[in-house]
């Protein structure tokens, strides 16, 4: 089986391959996602074999109106809808207790389910014309870097679905902010995303950063969200996250350069890298800008034979905690603080 790449003018086939219980690839405005029937445990068992994916890992489920999440979940809480009025369609998941429409297997064997709006005119149309919620993870191979374009994930899954739809390149770049309720209250991130706890801060009364966002979850551990519990978004080469002022990194590099080495920088560094003759690579001088590079930089280096690929560390606020959180994992965490390990010379 060869997947076909389908245009705007294919979503009535894609949407007839979903009803059939079939996976299609799906654009999103976070990253391309592999879409199937969220209410039929067959065509949910084709996405995690498809992906490579553990079953104990929930899908989301992706609605096209705001009406269609009160049949999936038991409740609705008051400070739930005001989230969803406030980011929805947009780049936010939220995690509440699931009805017997939602199976177990799309669950991952859990009694809560996450759903979100999509932004992307083309998922709203293919959740439209599918007439069913659409569980859909990101459409890679399960632990690789998520795919932004519609090559990434042909790249991926060319042989194993049927179609995918070609939506461009996706706005956001990384997954959704993933968040569940501790009370009438409080916000609790799960996975951060371009939703930031910032924001989320002006309609939650508390909102709080779970220690999973930046620490390696133990073993044997039950994870609510995607993205929580094993190695994520890592390209074959191996990546070291390195921490540290521009100086610093410099340095650092100066003592790492090699064969097949590839430094993953700042657009302001870049100059300061050429300087010293430290190959490098730009993923964005902005937070929002690395967000949207940094998984086709990952596959970049991929291609071009990268056997070791260092990583200047994004800031943990704002859209940078996304960045980080993604990149520790494609690590696994693997961090090193430059300033400890080059001091400067007095």
């Amino acid at each position: 089986m060869k997947t076909k790449l389908l245009h705007e003018d294919g979503i009535a086939l894609a949407a007839e391959l979903i009803r059939q219980g079939e996976p299609v690839g799906m654009p999103t405005e976070t990253v391309y996602g592999l879409a199937c029937d969220a209410g039929n445990p067959d065509a949910v068992r084709k996405v995690f074999a498809a992906k490579g994916r553990p079953a104990d890992n929930p899908l989301i489920v992706h609605i096209a109106d705001i009406a269609d999440w009160a049949p999936l979940v038991t409740e609705i809480p008051p400070l739930a809808q005001k989230l969803a009025e406030r980011f929805w369609p947009g780049p936010l998941t939220i995690i509440l207790p699931r009805t017997e429409r939602i199976p177990s297997v799309t669950a991952g064997g859990l009694d809560s389910v996450g759903v979100r709006f999509p932004a992307h005119p083309v998922a709203q149309a293919l959740i439209k014309a599918s007439g069913v919620p659409i569980a859909a993870p990101s459409g890679n191979r399960s632990g690789s870097p998520s795919p932004t374009t519609s090559a990434h994930m042909l790249a991926d899954m060319d042989g194993r679905i049927p179609a995918i739809l070609e939506g461009g390149s996706c706005l956001c770049g990384v997954e959704s902010t993933v968040i569940a309720l501790d009370d009438a209250e409080t916000v609790r991130v799960l996975r951060p995303g371009f939703v930031t706890p910032e924001q989320l801060g002006t309609i939650a009364k508390r909102v709080i950063v779970d220690d999973a966002v930046l620490a390696k979850v133990k073993e044997g551990t039950v994870v609510r969200s995607p993205g929580m519990k094993y190695r994520h978004y890592a390209p074959k080469a191996k990546v070291t996250l390195v921490q540290g002022g521009q100086d610093d990194f410099l340095r650092y590099m100066e003592q790492h350069t090699g064969t097949g080495v590839l430094a993953l920088v700042f657009d302001a560094d870049v100059p300061a890298c050429q300087m010293h003759g430290i190959p490098c690579k730009a993923y964005g001088d902005t937070d929002e800008a690395r967000a949207a590079a940094f998984f086709a930089a990952l596959r970049d280096a991929d291609a071009a034979g990268v056997s070791h690929l260092y990583v200047r560390a994004p800031r943990t606020d704002g859209v940078g905690l996304a960045v980080y959180n993604r990149l520790i994992r494609a690590a696994g965490y693997d961090i090193v603080h430059a300033e400890q390990t080059c001091p400067a010379e007095i």
